[in-house]
């Protein structure tokens, strides 16, 4: 790393941002209670860790370390932005076939 703490820093500050806490990530990626915790004594992350993190708070492993200040490597609208027409159309028919079979299994349950 770079510069010690900067990993902590980031990690923290796009937790936040996301409007989440510490458990709450842990929980959702499986992940022991407390285990971001080792991130603020300037421990480094594993190379398998560090990707889950990444894509889970949608930011580059590269913003998170200090290699790199921008943060928007994963951003769906540049994704988005950066598809043609065809391209779009057709995730536009996969989100809506998903919205659908989601709404039917809400339905079955209830």
């Amino acid at each position: 790393m770079s510069e010690q703490g900067i990993f902590y820093k980031r990690l923290k500050k796009e937790i936040q941002l996301k409007r989440r806490t510490f458990n709450q990530v842990e929980r959702e990626l499986g992940y022991s209670r407390n285990a971001l915790n080792n991130y603020k004594h300037g421990n480094d992350p594993s190379g398998i860790r560090l990707v889950e993190l990444s894509e889970y708070l949608m930011v580059s492993p590269a913003y998170l370390v200090g290699k790199s200040n921008k943060s928007d490597a994963f951003s769906p609208k540049k994704t988005f932005k950066n598809l043609n027409f065809a391209q779009k159309r057709e995730l536009y028919s996969l989100c809506e076939s998903w919205v659908m079979s989601e709404l039917c299994k809400k339905n079955d349950v209830d």
